[in-house]
């Protein structure tokens, strides 16, 4: 198979199983905290990939980087819940997800060199 087709293969199949697996997350924490905890989570585990991602098989970026975590992760049901939010609730919730998810990266990646140098 070409290396272009392989990739959106390895996208595809990734993006899937992340879309399964913040279903499965956000169906026991529903709302606006669902969403909360996938994204920091994500960007934990992104973290971690950007770490290891240089000693990875070729197709770990695009499948576990694009396809998994961009299918885990959500922007759009970020932007929901805060506009259902509404007012100041939701500035705090914007402000609040940006911090830790940012906190979060910037952890994971910190411990991931730690642990794995």
């Amino acid at each position: 198979m070409r290396t272009e087709a392989r990739t959106v293969a390895a996208v595809a199949l990734g993006g899937g199983l992340g879309g399964l697996a913040r279903h499965g997350l956000t169906a026991v924490t529903p709302g606006p905290w669902g969403t909360l905890l996938v994204n920091v989570l994500g960007c934990a585990l992104i973290g971690v990939l950007m770490v290891l991602v240089p000693r990875l098989h070729p197709l770990a970026r695009p499948f576990l980087g694009i396809g998994v975590l961009g299918g885990f992760t959500t922007f759009s049901g970020y932007a929901l819940d805060a506009v259902r939010l509404g007012g100041l609730t939701a500035f705090a919730y914007l402000f609040a997800t940006l911090l830790l998810a940012l906190g979060a990266t910037f952890a994971a990646m910190a411990v991931t060199r730690r642990v794995a140098p």
